[in-house]
């Protein structure tokens, strides 16, 4: 493969030197003849003139043409790389959810078969959005919501004590949105508010459509701990940046017991 570059970059010096040979004897004629001027290619032999000319402009179509193919390249690459980081990102989505609940399972099974049967068919489900839907460029608001409604399930199965969980929908379930990005924001109020607060946690959600946006609004109570918000917050924002850029505002809000954060997406569909 080098040796093969090393000859084409040879060849390209040998045929711009052949180039320009004619453009340094005008040059040459300019400066050290008597003459006041000097008309390019005067000198030489029509057949020869038009040859040098044809070859003038094979080498401009050649450059042109080598210009678009590496704009085209680099674009392929680009591409390529956004998918791969995007793939990477997805893969990182609530894996120890998943790890606990099965860990639950593991301990309800022997205690209360039917409501085990129900957790691993909800389990099943969000196993296979997460898998096979998570892959999609796109997915409708009816797969999204229903992904959103058996992780809330399954949590309310799961703890041993009162949560308050609200979740409202107004919208257009045939419309497309992104997988994946609304879990990463409950995920977090589950992790960080329910989990924590021994009584009167609470969740309030709702997602909205309109013409061209998506907005989601998310609001939990939460107790003030030394965990760090880890990586899925990271995670989320680098997407919203692949995807929606410019097209999305991401805005959070906390006060004393209180989190609150909104994501609009623009132009969605």
């Amino acid at each position: 493969m080098e040796v093969i570059k090393r000859k084409l970059k040879w060849i390209v010096i040998a045929l711009l030197f052949i180039g320009i040979i004619p453009i340094l004897i005008t040059t040459y004629e300019v400066i050290f003849s008597k003459n006041q001027s000097v008309q390019f290619l005067e000198n030489y032999h029509p057949n020869v003139v038009f040859l040098i000319i044809s070859y003038y402009f094979f080498i401009l179509g050649l450059g042109i043409f080598w210009l678009i193919r590496q704009l085209i390249l680099i674009s392929k690459l680009k591409n390529e790389r956004i998918k791969a980081e995007l793939l990477f990102l997805k893969s990182q989505v609530s894996p120890h959810f998943f790890f606990n609940m099965l860990n639950n399972l593991y301990g309800l099974v022997a205690k209360d078969t039917q409501k085990a049967q129900e957790l691993i068919l909800k389990l099943s489900d969000m196993m296979r959005h997460s898998i096979y839907e998570g892959e999609k460029e796109t997915v409708t608001l009816k797969n999204e919501i229903s992904f959103l409604k058996n992780y809330i399930d399954l949590h309310e199965m799961r703890y041993h004590k009162e949560i308050n969980v609200d979740f409202s929908c107004d919208v257009d379930e045939n419309k497309n949105v992104v997988p994946l990005l609304f879990i990463i924001l409950l995920e977090n109020a589950f992790k960080h508010g329910v989990e924590n607060l021994r009584e009167k946690a609470y969740i309030k959600m709702s997602l909205t459509t309109s013409q061209s946006k998506i907005i989601f609004n998310l609001e939990n109570n939460y107790e003030k701990t030394e965990n760090s918000s880890g990586i899925g917050l990271k995670n989320l924002k680098r997407r919203l940046e692949l995807i929606y850029s410019n097209q999305h505002e991401l805005a959070f809000s906390v006060t004393k017991n209180v989190y609150k954060v909104q994501l609009i997406l623009k132009n969605y569909d």
